[in-house]
């Protein structure tokens, strides 16, 4: 499917408005006082910049906070940023995806109001979610008020996913929910807080400006790429399914104009698809097996198929198991904190099968789907 043809009606379709949008909402927690925002290069209020469109209308910010892919979205998956000054606002860029996860004492210094403005694509193992829990951790610390200016989710409407256990947390995934956990970015703030997942079960003085116009399960108008290697709604819509590849030796579509869309590997025998990985200028420097032709299958036709069922996809994974005649072993390290246990990798090696392996998540998923229901917004129903 041509995402080109699809996002104009999508966009037709929810015409939804992000919470940064609506500046009547929260002005008055914004005047008189010092503000950081965190943000990146999705965070638009319509045409502009959040950061443009807030100091448009007088507000005094001080400093940004950029998470990964950085404040303008120019660096690679897992590229570390530095600090720096932003040529064309002028605002000094703290990094939160370098040296430090988390703004310190003196990183807030002056500032009286905390903005969170980051388009999320609803995934757990999305870094965004961890960059939010850091910033609450440090406003809760000093006593700085947290203001999550809500944004649609294409993920929103159900959960599905193993369910991370304690002994694999990591910045891929901190907290107990599953992949995809259905909610926004917003609502993923209220079950932080909540569920005293912050240090100490210490709490954030938050407030979520929700969307408007926007319920939950509609399409997402998207304006802006969320990062390097989600292009378009179909990578988006994809990823959780593709992102396990990330674990593996099969190359995930990095190195092509198709990410997360395409996956292939040498030594994946009776695959239909060919493709050469190669390294792509703000994209993937070093993509798995490039310059190699790789064998394995293009799944662009299947985005309205995951999207209507509404759930993740695990053949395609079980396929390029079955499939590899390599030598090195499939799965890496990495594949467990992605899965957020080793259970996954387990039963794929016993040979289960995927509506076997799916048994296995329910009673963790209905557990979480309790806890989740007390942090939905009535505004998206």
């Amino acid at each position: 499917m041509n995402w080109l043809v699809v996002l104009p009606a999508l966009a037709l379709l929810a015409p939804a408005r992000p919470g940064i949008e609506r500046f009547d909402a929260y002005r008055a927690r914004l005047e008189g006082r010092g503000a950081g925002i965190v943000a990146h290069h999705a965070s638009r209020a319509g045409e502009e910049h959040a950061v443009d469109f807030l100091s448009r209308r007088g507000t005094r910010l001080l400093r940004v906070f950029a998470p990964e892919h950085g404040f303008r979205g120019e660096a690679e998956a897992g590229e570390p940023v530095g600090d720096y000054r932003d040529a064309r606002s002028g605002l000094p860029v703290i990094s939160l995806y370098g040296k430090k996860k988390g703004p310190s004492a003196a990183d807030l210094e002056g500032i009286e109001v905390m903005i969170f403005d980051v388009q999320d694509v609803g995934v757990r193992f999305y870094t965004y979610l961890s960059t939010l829990h850091h910033v609450m951790e440090a406003c809760a610390a000093n006593g700085v008020p947290l203001l999550v200016m809500d944004r649609p989710n294409a993920h929103a409407a159900y959960v599905d996913g193993p369910v991370s256990r304690e002994g694999f947390r990591s910045f891929v995934g901190m907290h107990p929910v599953p992949v995809v956990y259905g909610m926004t970015i917003g609502e993923y703030a209220r079950m932080i807080n909540g569920e005293g997942w912050l240090p100490g079960g210490a709490r954030c003085d938050l407030t979520v400006i929700p969307c408007e116009n926007w319920r939950r399960g509609d399409p997402v108008p998207w304006r802006v790429a969320p990062s390097p290697n989600l292009p378009d709604p179909v990578s988006v819509m994809l990823y959780p399914s593709l992102c396990f590849f990330e674990g593996t030796v099969v190359n995930e579509g990095r190195g092509t104009l198709t990410p997360f869309q395409v996956f292939g590997h040498p030594d994946l025998a009776g695959m239909p698809y060919r493709y050469v990985p190669r390294p792509i200028a703000g994209m993937s420097r070093s993509p798995k097996c490039a310059g190699q032709t790789c064998r394995g299958m293009d799944l662009r036709d299947q985005y309205l198929p995951v999207r209507e069922g509404k759930r993740l996809n695990l053949s395609w994974l079980l396929a390029a198991w079955r499939a590899y005649r390599g030598e090195a072993p499939f799965f890496l390290p990495f594949f467990d904190l992605l899965a957020g246990n080793d259970a996954l990798r387990r039963e794929i090696i016993a040979g289960k099968t995927e509506e076997e392996i799916r048994a296995s998540w329910q009673q963790e998923l209905a557990d979480f789907s309790r806890v989740r229901q007390r942090y939905l917004l009535p505004e998206y129903d």
